[in-house]
């Protein structure tokens, strides 16, 4: 009976032991590793735009397919600038054709004047030299118009720049593609990173370089390994912004509450298992290893 009791309290200073052990463990490293439940997975977005206007004919991707770096997304009408360069061409032709006729007349005014320098007056020599000259000029003109206008031709079909996903197609056929006006986002698929949003009091125990654990809300189960790759040097403030009648706008806190800032670290992953599927703004928990 008495063995039976010693042992009871054997095992009870036992568990309570590796509880503390473990409770302290845990404390210390919460308290010695950065920590944060604010994170975000980012990516590099590239907002695809049309380099000229034109009616769209052809969508050649759906909403949210992956694309490889060249694949056709989507086609503009060909014919206005198909138009453009045959007009063009025309252009230079007639111009060739004047520029033959000037070089005859020049060539003829300077020939009479080496015969006799009274028979053409100077001002005639200049003129026909000068026209000459302007059919020249003329012709290089229409040749960097043609160049111009075949390119704008090969930029009716628009191409996806990197391997990414496609992301919110808000057009359809029949719509007027603006040029320089986005119309649909390429998530790159090779540019996703972690920013984990840790408190301005744990700023000055990280450092680039240290290793981190990436734990996504997504894949709970799942950690991933990174690394530090900086740290922001600035966020923005709301305070002293114009508000009414152009004064500050200043929001009102309690003078015994002082909360911290939350400053931006970016983490490099090392490795995503294939199972994990990273997309723009999922949730992250991050943890720092520092030393």
């Amino acid at each position: 009976m008495k063995y039976k009791h010693i042992v009871k309290i054997v095992l009870t200073f036992t568990l309570v032991g590796l509880a503390v052990y473990f409770g302290y463990k845990k404390y210390k490293e919460y308290y010695t590793y950065p920590w944060t439940r604010d994170g975000q997975v980012r990516s590099q977005v590239i907002q695809v735009a049309p380099r000229v206007t034109g009616k769209v004919i052809k969508i050649d991707v759906v909403d949210n397919q992956f694309v490889h770096k060249g694949d056709l997304l989507f086609e503009l009408d060909p014919e206005p600038f198909e138009i453009k360069i045959k007009q063009i061409e025309a252009e230079i032709k007639r111009e060739k054709i004047n520029l033959k006729g000037r070089k005859i007349e020049y060539e003829r005014v300077k020939t009479i004047v080496k015969k006799d320098k009274g028979a053409v007056s100077q001002k005639d020599l200049i003129w026909h030299e000068t026209n000459y000259y302007k059919s020249l000029a003329r012709i290089d003109s229409l040749n960097e118009q043609l160049n111009a206008a075949k390119l704008n031709l090969k930029f009716t079909k628009v191409y996806a720049s990197v391997d990414g996903y496609v992301s919110n197609i808000n057009f359809q056929i029949g719509d007027q593609a603006v040029a320089n006006k986005p119309i649909l986002a390429l998530v790159d698929k090779n540019s996703f990173w972690v920013f984990g949003f840790f408190r301005e009091t744990m700023i000055s125990k990280i450092k680039p370089g240290d290793r981190v654990e990436v734990v996504l809300m997504a894949y709970p189960d799942k950690v991933l390994s990174g690394v530090v790759e900086s740290i922001g040097w600035g966020i923005s403030h709301s305070d002293g912004n114009p508000g009414s009648n152009l004064l500050p706008k200043i929001r009102p806190v309690f003078p015994w509450i002082r909360l911290a800032q939350r400053i931006p670290v970016r983490i490099k992953l090392n490795s995503v298992p294939q199972d994990v599927q990273l997309r723009v703004g999922l949730s992250a928990s991050v943890r720092v290893l520092t030393n």
